[in-house]
């Protein structure tokens, strides 16, 4: 199936979040792909998304879960969660680069946060890059501030910033 968007807006009705399951590792690892190529020697220390496996996505779905958006059966997004004690984690969303500002996004962080809440959780954390600002600023607005900034393992200086959201039940 093309990657391509259909000429004009995908409606929110047109995509569908549903839980991802192991056998949807394939499909999983082929967006993260897509969507963290372009940081491709940008970031450092480098994304460990592009060494994801199918087994270690098996793996985290297993562990933690996982979202998946599809379009008319083709994934065109994912977001990876572990449920902590307080609260729940998102570990890494990726959308198709050509999907981008269609609401996949939006409607995975909206699954997240209903997760979070079903399993009682307040809040959901989340790292981004302090080499991605424009990421971090989609993510403030929706509701995301800083918890801290925090540096990798062997980093003297921060490298990414913990954001977080309180939640409020519906």
């Amino acid at each position: 199936m093309d990657a391509t968007p259909p000429a004009g807006d995908a409606t929110p009705a047109a995509l569908v979040a549903a839980p991802a399951q192991p056998d949807d590792a394939p499909a999983l690892r082929a967006v993260i792909a897509a969507a963290f190529a372009q940081y491709e020697g940008q970031l450092d220390p480098p994304s460990g998304a592009l060494n994801e496996s199918d087994v270690s996505l098996r793996d985290k779905i297993r562990a933690g879960g996982a979202w998946l958006c599809r379009h008319e059966g083709m994934v065109v997004g994912c977001a990876f969660v572990a449920p902590r004690d307080d609260h729940l984690y998102l570990g890494r969303l990726a959308v198709l680069p050509a999907w981008r500002g269609r609401g996949v996004g939006d409607l995975l962080l909206a699954r997240v946060e209903r997760q979070a809440l079903e399993l009682g959780l307040p809040t959901v954390q989340l790292a981004v890059r302090l080499a991605l600002p424009r990421l971090r600023a989609w993510y403030t607005a929706r509701g995301y501030t800083l918890l801290e900034e925090r540096a990798h393992p062997g980093y003297a200086l921060p490298t990414f910033a913990q954001l977080v959201k309180r939640l409020e039940a519906p």
